[in-house]
């Protein structure tokens, strides 16, 4: 794997449904966003947090995921059933990037580099200073007591089975 590193780890993710999950035994030094407009259109969001894995540390331990071909040489990853994103592929690399929100713990791998600026929201800089309205349990305690209710989330951490 040339310049970059590898680090030996224990981690697990999968997506929301709990169709699709993983595990890896080492990743690459290249955890970070990525504010591009295909990585913001590929997840939804304002940018991808991903993280590298070497593709002999990554083994799918429940279903596959689905495949895009965002560009001739870009594959993107996800759950065919529920839609969660959960990798970046560049099909001639070494290895591929998972979703950091898809891990289990997603607090394991924090980014240490930023990409796509050109894409970058006008105020992304400023997002520490974004109100903070409270935990979802203060903020809409009647709405959450009924999704608890009826949850069909995978929970974070593997599961001999799930039937959602």
């Amino acid at each position: 794997m040339s310049e970059k590193s590898r680090l030996e780890v224990a981690a697990s993710g999968g997506c929301q449904c709990g169709a699709v999950r993983y595990r890896v035994s080492a990743v690459t030094d290249t955890s970070h966003i990525c504010h591009c407009r295909m990585c913001q259109k590929a997840v939804g969001n304002f940018f991808a947090a991903l993280f590298g894995v070497p593709r002999d540390a990554l083994v799918w331990t429940r279903g596959e995921p689905a495949r895009f071909m965002s560009s001739e040489h870009v594959a993107r990853g996800f759950c065919a059933t529920c839609g969660t994103p959960l990798f970046y592929e560049y099909v001639l690399g070494d290895d591929l990037a998972l979703t950091t929100g898809s891990l289990d713990d997603p607090a394991q791998f924090p980014p240490k580099d930023q990409f796509g600026l050109e894409a970058v929201m006008p105020w992304f800089d400023r997002i520490a200073e974004v109100r903070r309205a409270g935990a979802t349990e203060e903020t809409m305690a009647d709405f959450v007591a009924g999704i608890r209710a009826t949850n069909h989330q995978h929970p974070d951490h593997d599961t001999e089975s799930w039937a959602a």
